[in-house]
């Protein structure tokens, strides 16, 4: 729940559509983020989060229920009707609903001022239970389809790479703001082109594939493309992050 600190509003100062406007101003940078998080998720997540600001929601409020609707899909997935139509269409919404949230709770603490350190650890470990949960389901679901188990090794494999491409993120991403701060950093665009090459490693298109659970080959096929596209994207990423932070940002510690 990273959040820049900016001065806040009182909820009735203006319209939900004016908070949306607001929040759209002074979003999180787009470079970076995978076809699905910028063009579907954010937007989501600020109407989420606009709302929330005018009911008088907490950014943890949000998180707890990014958490509930997120475990509500999974438990679908491991444990719901197989090949079931109606589960087909039940857990992607609510996968991708939970995942709408978690974009919704960093952005309501950036109306609300800036998020706090407990937000932050609360909204990393929801998603890395969330991530582990999903891929385990789908080993449980594998298994219940009466697939053969061998097929039980993809799912297998991509909780070993989601795991490491989260926690490698996330780890970079806070090593280098314990960075000392150098020269100003040159502003960078957000190329369409990196959007849409990072799109396998985002969590919403994996929400997306449950379209096909009730159809398990066809389904396995693009889960096994994301997950060579998450591995090929982290396989390229680690190097170059590693190289970023440099030996003095890490030296001390």
């Amino acid at each position: 729940m990273t959040a820049t600190s900016r001065p806040t509003r009182p909820a009735g100062s203006e319209s939900i559509r004016q908070t949306r406007r607001r929040l759209a101003s002074h979003g999180k940078p787009m470079r970076g983020a995978p076809a699905y998080s910028r063009f579907v998720n954010r937007p989501l997540g600020r109407a989420i989060a606009a709302w929330a600001h005018h009911v008088g929601m907490t950014p943890n409020g949000v998180t707890a229920i990014s958490a509930a609707l997120s475990l509500l899909g999974i438990l679908v997935v491991a444990l719901g009707p197989s090949r079931s139509l109606a589960a087909t269409l039940a857990v992607p919404v609510l996968l991708a609903a939970g995942y709408a949230f978690d974009s919704a709770d960093g952005q309501l603490a950036r109306l609300r001022g800036g998020g706090s350190s407990q937000g932050e650890w609360l909204d990393h470990v929801v998603d890395c239970l969330k991530i582990s949960a999903l891929h385990i389901a789908v080993v449980i679901g594998v298994h219940r389809a009466g697939l053969d188990l061998r097929w039980a090794l993809v799912p297998l494999a991509f909780l070993l790479v989601a795991n490491a491409f989260f926690f490698s993120y996330i780890l970079t991403d806070l090593l280098n703001r314990l960075r000392p701060s150098g020269a100003p950093q040159r502003p960078e665009g957000a190329p369409l082109l990196r959007s849409l090459l990072s799109a396998p490693t985002d969590y919403g298109l994996l929400c997306v594939a449950f379209v096909l659970w009730a159809w398990p080959a066809a389904f396995l096929a693009v889960y096994g493309v994301l997950l060579l596209g998450t591995a090929g994207y982290l396989a390229l990423g680690l190097p170059k992050w590693f190289r970023q932070l440099g030996v003095r940002s890490v030296g001390d510690l």
